[in-house]
């Protein structure tokens, strides 16, 4: 339970269950560089795991399902198209046309033309390979859920202040030609 989900209002400002902190931090700093470096690689292990055993399971390989993840994260923008994706997942145009045949095959995304100009395709993720997608990935959500269940509110928004500027930190790595951060 949340301090903010506790009807008594009687919080310590401690959520009751709060997740100890990390044992094998080196130096003994739980909250250093080299703590959030392993705990990072871990959990991005995992995830990736789970996306390999996804693809795995629905005959597809691991760059099929970045392409998946792609195409649902740019839902909100407007639909993707097989150059962006091309240009985002780093591949070759060839590539790009064997992973979406791949994935329409799979009943996981229809590819539609635009009204305006039919030269430009359109990706989408179809409505059942979101629901087989939503379906594999259910336990990894009751997870996720059972652990924000943990923390305070206060302390779920500093997670996501914290995930949203390492994308943003991560996107502008891969668009600076030397990589480094510090030069911008």
């Amino acid at each position: 339970m949340r301090d903010s989900d506790d009807p008594t209002g009687g919080s310590t400002g401690e959520p009751a269950d709060a997740p100890a902190e990390p044992s094998d931090a080196p130096g003994g700093d739980p909250t250093g560089l080299q703590a959030f470096a392993v705990l990072l690689r871990r959990m991005n292990g995992e995830f990736s795991r789970t996306a390999h055993d996804f693809a795995h399971s629905q005959g597809l390989h691991p760059t099929d399902v970045q392409a998946l993840v792609e195409i649902l994260d740019s839902e909100r923008d407007g639909p993707v198209t097989p150059g962006l994706l091309r240009e985002r997942l780093q591949l070759t145009s060839g590539a790009v046309t064997a992973c979406l045949d791949r994935l329409e095959r799979a009943g996981h995304i229809r590819r539609t033309r635009d009204s305006a100009d039919r030269r430009i395709v359109h990706l989408h993720y179809a409505p059942r390979g979101r629901e087989v997608a939503r379906e594999y990935f259910r336990p990894l959500a009751r997870a996720t859920d059972t652990v924000r269940q943990r923390f305070s509110d206060a302390e779920l928004r500093a997670v996501v202040r914290f995930l949203a500027a390492m994308n943003e930190e991560l996107a502008a790595l891969r668009h600076r030609p030397d990589g480094d951060p510090a030069r911008r």
